[in-house]
């Protein structure tokens, strides 16, 4: 679709034009009344997807299931609960919170991908609404559907040590909404710059268990050697299962595990990590929304 059919798409007709025209503010209302109504199509069909396929949605569930209970139980008898601050099944928790929300948020990228080469995007890109709120429709749809999924996940706190403190429970899922947006918003920026889902593949083989490894979630980032530590760094994942962790210790200072992040040998303040996340998210999505504006 051409810049100028895009603008066309914008201008009111109708009803629509004799609201404009008449300077009553109804043109600007209807188009912000419609463009909210594509997003919230977008949400829905995500939803949709996620309730037809329940399948699917319980494999994507069980390989952080699989950790937390098969790995954390076979290593939390190896490694002392002094070394960590914690039992490791407690200290793994959130890092499989981490990996829970991960998965369905890179997702999103790759539909982007099969609906550019299916067609279905050209059917999208036909409706009268900007390719912005397309691919935040997108997003937020995406970010839904992982915060969903890391919900479940919530619900066996108490299998590895942690309260059912409501308090808790909203600070984590908080956590994993930032940590959601983040992801999906990173997953959409490479999508919009690939054509093919094999290359997206490959890319996220090579990157996204690295980046898993590097965020704590496994083991301290103390541990790493010193190089990767920079790396740990500018690591988005590490500052998610970071707050994630800290948000325990906040309500449950007795299951405070080891400092995870540290910039100079100091851990940077809570909000600041939320603000990070947020801040790294809506870059993103910025330059996610740039690239996609442009006609193909």
């Amino acid at each position: 679709m051409t810049t100028s059919a895009l603008r066309a798409s914008d201008t009111p007709t109708g009803p629509d034009a004799v609201g404009a025209l008449g300077g009553s503010g109804r043109g600007p209302r209807l188009r912000l009344r419609r463009e909210l109504r594509a997003v919230n199509g977008l949400v829905h069909r995500d939803l949709l997807r996620l309730s037809a396929h329940p399948t699917h949605t319980a494999l994507m569930l069980l390989q952080p299931v699989l950790y937390l209970f098969v790995l954390g139980g076979g290593l939390a008898a190896l490694i002392p609960n002094s070394s960590l601050g914690v039992g490791y099944q407690t200290y793994l928790y959130p890092g499989m919170l981490m990996m829970t929300v991960q998965t369905p948020a890179v997702m999103v990228g790759i539909r982007l991908i099969t609906d550019r080469q299916s067609g279905y995007l050209r059917e999208l890109l036909m409706a009268p609404v900007r390719r912005s709120t397309l691919l935040l429709g997108n997003c937020a749809g995406g970010t839904l559907v992982s915060t969903v999924q890391g919900a479940v996940l919530l619900c066996l706190a108490g299998a590895v040590g942690l309260p059912y403190d409501p308090l808790l429970l909203v600070l984590l899922l908080t956590g994993m909404i930032l940590a959601s947006f983040t992801i999906t918003a990173l997953s959409l920026a490479l999508a919009v710059t690939l054509n093919r889902p094999e290359i997206f593949h490959m890319l996220l083989g090579l990157v996204m268990m690295p980046l898993l490894f590097l965020s704590g979630g496994f083991f301290p980032i103390q541990n790493l050697p010193g190089w990767a530590h920079t790396l740990a760094a500018a690591n988005p994942l590490a500052y998610g299962v970071d707050l994630l962790r800290r948000c325990i210790g906040l309500r449950v200072p007795d299951q405070a595990a080891t400092a995870g992040i540290e910039w100079a040998g100091r851990q940077p303040p809570l909000l600041l990590e939320g603000g990070l996340l947020l801040a790294c998210g809506t870059m993103a999505l910025l330059w996610a929304t740039h690239r996609f504006s442009r006609p193909e």
